[in-house]
């Protein structure tokens, strides 16, 4: 694959590192900077969602449940209607009914409470959860708190046997909350070679190595569009998974953490960047690499 013209786009974007393999042949890398482990940001979030797939498939629990369930002992006193019928489906579309976004990037060092759990559910709910999209980091934490609950470990510990031992990953360093529990929004830290091997599992189905590591149901599901987010520039979301052109779907971090499964040409793209504009790159990506797969 001839990477000259993406090379030379992309390199004022703040690019650091490029994968490309297809039909499970490697087609280009480049590196800008040494491949080290890097905060991979919301992509954190689609290793989230493959740990529910994995929960479900071993029982420990269910889309349907209800907060007011899961969450019993931190459910705030007298519940209304809008918390009462949010599910742990909706923890993982963003469509949670929530009025505000909460827990991102610049909130979490200066909230005074250490509970987030209670924390994120007493947070306002205005309005009928599975309608509306808002962008949320509440949502993919406390489905990652309920994993870690029902597991009885942390996520990391969960995930290691399960996907990151299999996949030759050795256990990563992922962010918690001020209690210690793994903070399944954000702050994962994986190398690029790493987060790829994440959309070729993706790309896979699940198999990894004739081993089902996530079930292909769920694969599928998480994967397939469930929800518009109302943004013209947007394909629509999954669970904790982004939609793209061409069918593509992926995990996506800010400034350009992406493992970009495309499954018409069984390929997959992943990039890690200091981008601050990801449109430019993502643009770069569609325009120079995808016609030559």
């Amino acid at each position: 694959m001839e990477l000259r013209k993406f090379i030379e786009r992309t390199a004022a974007t703040g690019i650091l590192g490029v994968k490309i393999t297809q039909n499970g042949e490697d087609m280009g890398k480049h590196l800008w900077d040494e491949e080290c482990r890097r905060n991979i940001y919301s992509a954190s979030k689609s290793f989230t969602s493959a740990a529910v797939g994995i929960a479900v498939k071993e029982g420990l629990l269910r889309l349907e449940e209800r907060l007011v369930d899961a969450f019993s002992e931190d459910i705030p006193e007298n519940p209304n209607e809008f918390l009462q019928q949010a599910t742990v489906r909706d923890l993982l579309t963003m469509c949670l009914g929530q009025q505000n976004a909460e827990l991102m990037g610049g909130q979490r060092p200066f909230y005074q409470q250490k509970d987030w759990v209670r924390m994120s559910l007493a947070f306002p709910f205005t309005e009928c959860p599975g309608k509306r999209f808002l962008y949320n980091n509440v949502g993919p934490y406390l489905a990652g708190i309920l994993v870690q609950r029902r597991a009885g470990c942390d996520l990391v510990s969960y995930l290691t046997p399960r996907l990151f031992e299999p996949m030759g990953i050795p256990r990563p360093t992922w962010e918690t909350d001020p209690v210690g529990n793994t903070f399944g929004a954000g702050g994962l830290f994986l190398t690029l070679s790493e987060m790829h091997k994440f959309g070729l599992l993706y790309l896979q189905k699940g198999d990894w190595n004739g081993k089902q590591l996530i079930p292909e149901k769920w694969v599928d599901e998480s994967t397939r569009i469930q929800v518009l987010t109302g943004r013209e520039e947007d394909y629509g979301y999954g669970y904790l998974f982004w939609g793209g052109p061409h069918g593509s779907f992926r995990a996506d971090g800010k400034y350009s953490q992406i493992s970009l499964i495309l499954r018409d040409k069984h390929a997959v793209i992943s990039t890690v960047a200091e981008c601050r504009n990801s449109k430019i790159l993502m643009d770069a990506i569609f325009e120079e690499l995808y016609p030559q797969l």
